[in-house]
């Protein structure tokens, strides 16, 4: 008899708790098939707007883990454990742990932005974040560059995204801008004439638009003449090498001279020193 009293008091206890653990396990492999479904369709939407995989990849782990959290909390709250304290400790150590990592988490934002909107991709000839470079991978925190003289730069992008960005590959053309200089005592008809001829040489000047060839300025030592062909992004520096070798050797051959910048002293004798002192 002692032993169905005993019986009847834990059995109704037993059946509960039974009950609330079926319902908890229930929730929790409910819940992680529809935080998997849902991670899934976010997925499959980012991709198809053409999404960077590693932003995808990344955003869906994160989602995946806080869809995991919030189904095990659930279920600890159909086991009647109090979760108020444990939401309480996990932002704490969520708060904890953003200050702690917060250039980090700023690189991560500024890496979001990068791959959605695009400033650059990989490949293009850049200057940003205090360095010029091509880009050679563009990640959630840092973007790789090579320099011309083949070094590797890690640029952090919170770096990139702060300051301003140049990327010289995003147009097709290019205008090679130039200055050479020629004495007063020149022929500035004849010197335009060689600029012209130099330019009108090289097929890979565009026609359109039509390169200038100009007097810019009346400087100290010098005429200066402004150069102002279109290329092509690519033929952007073997124009412009070419170009002022070109002008050099032409201009030498002319007899027409690149003045260097000087300055006239005009001394006073001795005998206008005692005149004045007279």
């Amino acid at each position: 008899m002692e032993y169905l009293q005993d019986t009847e008091k834990w059995l109704p206890k037993v059946i509960e708790y039974g009950i609330a653990l079926g319902l908890a396990i229930l929730i929790f492999y409910i819940g992680r098939f529809i935080v998997g479904r849902i991670v899934a369709v976010v997925q499959k939407v980012m991709l198809s707007r053409g999404m960077d995989e590693t932003l995808v990849n990344f955003v869906c782990s994160i989602l995946r883990w806080l869809g995991l959290l919030f189904v095990v909390i659930a279920a600890l709250s159909q086991l009647g454990v109090d979760t108020t304290s444990l939401v309480a400790l996990l932002g704490a150590a969520g708060l904890a742990i953003g200050l702690s990592l917060q250039s980090s988490l700023g690189n991560f934002a500024a890496g979001v932005m990068l791959i959605i909107f695009k400033p650059f991709k990989k490949g293009d000839f850049i200057d940003a974040g205090g360095a010029m470079g091509v880009v050679q991978n563009i990640t959630i925190f840092t973007t790789v560059m090579t320099t011309p003289d083949n070094k590797e730069i890690i640029v952090p992008n919170g770096a990139i995204i702060g300051g301003n960005i140049t990327n010289f590959s995003a147009r097709p053309t290019r205008r090679v801008d130039m200055t050479f200089g020629v004495s007063y005592g020149d022929d500035l008809k004849k010197a335009k004439a060689i600029l012209e001829d130099i330019i009108a040489a090289d097929s890979r000047v565009l026609a359109e638009p039509a390169p200038v060839i100009t007097v810019g300025a009346l400087a100290d030592s010098s005429v200066n003449f402004l150069v102002r062909p279109w290329v092509n992004s690519a033929d952007y520096w073997g124009v412009l090498w070419d170009t002022t070798e070109a002008v050099k050797l032409r201009f030498d051959a002319a007899g027409i001279s690149i003045p260097f910048p000087q300055m006239e002293l005009h001394m006073a004798s001795g005998d206008d020193n005692e005149s004045e002192a007279a």
